[in-house]
């Protein structure tokens, strides 16, 4: 697969496997409700195992590949926990108790990887045998940065997909949870607890997010190896990041509107490289279109986490401001109450 050798790529989805594997009998197996500290611990580790890949694929494939990886993986990993507001709202929709959430997450997050693998693998494939893939890319990428752009001013709650609640028509399934177990046994019946619901509920969800991410990253990168590990290390963490940015999810106001330069910057990206590329015969003779720019891999890394910086800074600065003045409302609405109690009181 591309220019990365067998033996490579076996050892590479085998440590990945394995570190889902080791997610899974060290904290998932015995239930718990992960603590601040430890999530945030084990988030910074997996931060810490992907820029170290980072460093081994600059220092034996060249820099342009590492930046490429660490510009795909910054990429995926927004886009990630952006996700993340949707997998809250399942969790929170459905109720699930909080010591099976980190078992829900992490099915749900291999089922991810399962699926971004074929649509990564399909997608490789049709980018090189049609180079003219890359226009549809490049546009779909500016439709959905022009409809994250005009969301993100949306105040509005955001609502439960109405497909989620019907799968409890399809699936036999009880409304009662059994701790973290998937199965609970009513009137002599055994029957799935919503946890089952869930868990095919964020798999199916993470299918339509695949739909921007994967576009995204190959807007970043054409080497499929860097495009799986550029997703499985964004997915790696993603659960003990769940539970990190549980209380802070809300507070990333402008994270939407990042990500929607984000994707934008990136759709006129691929539609530079299409016109590079271009092979269309009614578009310039089929002959490339060099005076289009060709963005290199640095200012691409630069937007990308400086857009990231800025939506986590003024999101952050926005929200304890917004805190303050809420805190000075309910400040001011106490001590009118106080003054209308105590002139009645007078009065009396």
């Amino acid at each position: 697969m591309g220019h990365v050798d067998l033996w490579v790529w076996i050892i590479s989805v085998a440590v990945i496997v394995g570190f889902f594997f080791f997610d899974f009998y060290s904290h998932v197996k015995h239930a718990h409700v992960p603590s601040i500290k430890e999530s945030g611990l084990w988030t910074l580790f997996y931060v810490v195992i992907a820029v170290v890949f980072m460093v081994g694929v600059g220092w034996f494939w060249g820099w342009d590949h590492g930046g490429d990886f660490i510009a795909g993986y910054a990429t995926e990993k927004a886009l990630s926990v952006d996700n993340l507001f949707v997998f809250l709202m399942i969790m929170t929709g459905f109720k699930v108790p909080k010591i099976a959430q980190q078992k829900v997450l992490l099915i749900g997050i291999a089922m991810a990887l399962v699926f971004r693998t074929v649509f990564i693998i399909a997608g490789a494939w049709v980018l090189n045998e049609l180079s003219w893939v890359f226009y549809i890319f490049g546009a779909w990428l500016l439709f959905m940065a022009i409809r994250q752009f005009v969301e993100s001013f949306d105040d509005s709650d955001p609502e439960m997909p109405k497909w989620v609640s019907k799968l409890g028509k399809i699936i036999p399934s009880s409304e009662h949870y059994n701790g973290d177990k998937w199965t609970i046994v009513e009137a002599g019946k055994k029957l799935a607890t919503p946890l089952t619901i869930v868990v095919v509920a964020l798999g199916m969800t993470d299918i339509l997010f695949a739909l921007d991410s994967i576009p995204a990253i190959f807007g970043i990168t054409q080497e499929p190896y860097l495009v799986f590990m550029a997703n499985a290390f964004a997915l790696l963490g993603l659960r003990q990041m769940y539970f990190l940015l549980d209380a802070l999810l809300t507070r990333l106001v402008f994270l939407d509107l990042g990500i929607a330069f984000i994707l934008g910057f990136i759709g006129v990206k691929l539609v530079f490289h299409a016109m590079h590329v271009n092979e269309l015969s009614w578009l310039n003779g089929g002959e490339p279109i060099l005076w289009a720019p060709e963005i290199p891999t640095w200012f691409s890394l630069v937007f990308i986490m400086g857009v990231l910086v800025i939506a986590t800074v003024t999101s952050l600065i926005y929200s304890s401001h917004h805190d303050d003045d809420d805190e000075d409302e309910d400040e001011s609405s106490k001590t009118e109450a106080e003054l209308g109690a105590k002139e009645t009181t007078d009065e009396a």
